[in-house]
Formats: structure tokens, sequence, C-alpha cells
């Protein structure tokens, strides 16, 4: 009875140790970055930026252990527990409240165009753009469980195909939606049949390589390129109509013809509806594809590969699927992308991207579109809303992160499934 009155109480002692643990560990982590500030080939130390922190780390920690140990902590703490479970399945009939939810965001991003600045629609469409990315990585990691470090290369591919294509071919904006989403898919087949044989960190380690030789072709292939100067992307056009001041090349702008005042939005307005409407048919797809035999055989796949090959499946065909269909997303990503900026280089497809998409997709939840979708806009706008925090943005990611791996590893959203009722067998 002791026992177990101690096990429930406070103890003082515990949450001492755990917040003194936490201010050492801030002490290493924070101490090159914030006590040191480097002046020309000199260093000035700033002890009082550094105790600062560790001082709040450490009250923070203090606190947190304290309410941990409480009653409403412990349920607090279990829910967390919980949430790492595998697949989260709803009972028969169960209706989720996304069938409320869904229409009002459908109604919401119909008007946000119409009552957003042009900074905040620049920052939606950044948004919808890596929606689409985390989406295409979704399949191949979240589902197919294929460790893609090298996916920005698809981004590329798509970006620059709007770009070359114009360039030398003509070709425009609704003509390389397909086309971008088409050589994306290419590349990765060519990428996938000698590599997909591979497992985990072999198969992470070539993707890797695979997204820097992209990179460091398009940045020395000057002749066709442009390398690190980059190549311009035309505007879009609807039905050969400019969004444009004035037309170019004898052409007609929108508003002229709608007989309307002119307005520098349209453009950012016309890339935002045709980007959520092409993300509302990926969401579309990939829901399907989830309930059909190629979505099973992903998860399959995922779980247990040689299971999935004692099943008869062949996992090479399998995985290669999975990598055409992430990669054609990622192009499709690309072409808006370019599209957006109106001018591409060579320095908007990093490793830092990849890593960023990546965390998109286990920040939201391995294979949980929902989860995606909501970490996509979480990892591209609270960016820009801490812009005053430049400094300490990728800081802040870096401890986000590390946050969700110890409290929520499976992700802001479980992958979720409705169950079935059993089907009476039919007598031959």
């Amino acid at each position: 009875m002791s026992q177990s009155t101690v096990h429930q109480g406070l103890s003082i002692k515990r949450s001492l140790l755990d917040a003194v643990l936490a201010g050492l560990i801030a002490l290493i982590v924070f101490g090159p970055i914030v006590g040191i500030v480097l002046d020309g080939y000199s260093f000035n130390f700033e002890p009082r930026r550094l105790v600062l922190i560790i001082a709040v780390v450490m009250a923070g920690r203090l606190l947190l252990s304290l309410f941990l140990q409480t009653s409403l902590g412990r349920k607090v703490s279990a829910r967390f527990e919980g949430g790492n479970d595998g697949v989260y399945v709803r009972p028969v009939g169960a209706r989720t409240s996304l069938r409320w939810i869904l229409p009002l965001l459908a109604v919401l991003a119909l008007l946000f165009p119409f009552m957003a600045t042009k900074y905040l629609l620049t920052v939606a469409i950044l948004g919808l753009i890596y929606v689409l990315l985390g989406l295409g990585l979704n399949i191949v990691v979240g589902l197919a469980g294929l460790l893609d470090l090298g996916y920005v290369a698809f981004y590329a591919i798509g970006a620059y195909g709007l770009a070359l294509g114009y360039q030398y071919l003509g070709l425009g904006f609704w003509a390389m939606l397909p086309l971008g989403a088409l050589m994306a898919a290419l590349a990765g087949a060519l990428l996938g049949f000698p590599v997909l044989r591979m497992h985990g960190d072999y198969l992470a380690i070539v993707t890797l390589g695979f997204g820097e030789i992209i990179r460091l072709v398009l940045n020395n292939w000057v002749s066709l390129t442009g390398g690190p100067n980059g190549v311009s992307v035309p505007a879009p056009t609807l039905f050969g109509l400019e969004f444009g001041r004035r037309a170019k090349e004898g052409g007609i702008p929108i508003h002229e013809f709608l007989g309307m005042t002119y307005n520098p939005n349209l453009k950012f307005i016309f890339i935002y509806s045709v980007l959520c409407l092409v993300v509302l048919l990926v969401l579309f797809v990939k829901h399907r594809l989830t309930h059909m035999p190629i979505g099973r055989a992903w998860e399959a796949l995922r779980e247990d590969e040689i299971a999935c090959r004692s099943l008869g499946l062949n996992h090479v065909l399998v995985k290669l699927s999975a990598f055409m269909m992430g990669a054609s997303t990622a192009g499709i990503a690309g072409v808006f992308f370019a599209t957006y900026q109106g001018f591409v280089n060579p320095t908007s497809f990093t490793f830092f991207e990849s890593a960023l998409i990546l965390a998109i997709v286990v920040l939201g939840g391995m294979g949980s579109t929902i989860g995606v979708v909501l970490a996509a806009f979480v990892l591209t706008v609270a960016p820009e809303l801490l812009r005053s925090f430049a400094e300490y943005r990728v800081l802040l990611f870096g401890v986000l992160m590390v946050l969700m791996m110890i409290w929520r590893p499976r992700g802001l959203v479980r992958i979720s499934r409705t169950s079935f009722t059993p089907r009476k067998g039919v007598a031959p």
C-alpha cells in the first residue's frame, strides 16, 4: 500500500534530476549555436543568452515532469502511448468527423483567393505544392516502405521539363502537366530497374546518389540547362489568354477579354485554382489505389517482403509501381513550382528539399493521407510565420521532429481502416 502511494505521489527528486539532465543536454546543443558568436576570424562568448535558454529548458522540464506525475498528466501520457499502436480500425458503420470538415474546407479554399493578399496566396500555393510532394513520397515511403532520399530529383525533372520544353520545343504549361508526370515516371522506372532489388540503407544511399547526380547535371550542363544561372519559365495561359498587364506576341490579356480591371493576383489565383483541382485529383486517385490490390500489395511489401513474395507477388514490380507513381506526382509538383516561380535553377533542388519532404511524411504519419496534408502546411507555412526567428528556424524544426519521434512516432494521424462484417459462406 505504501509503495503504491509513493508511486502515485510526486517525486521531487526525480523531477529535479530530469531538469538537470535537460539542462546539460541544452548546454551541449545550444552552447555552440547560441553561446558562441563568430566575429570575423574571432568569436565572442554570449553567456547571458545561453544561461537564459538553459534556465527556460530546465524550468520547462521540471514543470513537465511534475505534471506527468499527476493523475491528469498520467492520462495525457497514456493517450500519447496509445497513439503508438499500429493501424487504427474503426468499428462497423462508424462515421468520421471528416464528412463535416471536408465540405467546410472546400468552401474556405474556394473563397480564400478572393480574400487573401498576394503574400498569403503565394504561401498557400507553396503549401499545396508540398502537399503534392508529400503525397507522392507517402506512396513510396509510407505505403511501400522504400526509403527514398533522392526524391527531389523527380521534382527537378518536372520543373526543368517545363523550362526546357518551352525553350527548345515551345511547350507550355498545359502540355507539360501530363508530360512532366510521364517524364518523372520514366526516370523513376530507369532508376528502379537496377536498384530496387536492394533493401533499406542500401536503397537509401543509391537514391541519395541519384538525387545528387541530377542536381550536378543541371548545375554543370551549362549549354542545355543554363547551369547556376538557371532558366526562365513562361507565364501560364488559359485558352491562349495571358495574365499579364500587357500580352506578349500579339496575344490578348485575360482582363481585357473579360472586360475587367487588371488584377496583379490573377496569375496566382489561376495557379492556386488549378493546383487545388490537381491536389483533389491526386487525393482521389491515391484513395482509390490504396483500396485496390496494388495498394494492398504496397502495404504487404512494407510489412514483410518475404511474406509478400511467398504470396506470389512480384516484389520488384510492386516496388517499381510505387516508385513510378510517387515520381509522377513529384513531376507534376515540379511543373507547378516552375510556373509559380517563373524561374528555376539547381539551388531549389538540394538534399535539404528531399529531407523536408521526408519529414512531412514522417511528421504526418507513414501512410496517412490526412496527416501528410496537415504536416505539409505545418512545415511550409510555419517557417513563413517564423521569419523573425530566421536564425533558429532549422533548430526549431529539429526540436519539433525530436518531440514527434518521442511522443508521436506514428505521426500526427495514424492509418485507419473501417472494419467490416464477414460475409457468410456460399454453399456450393
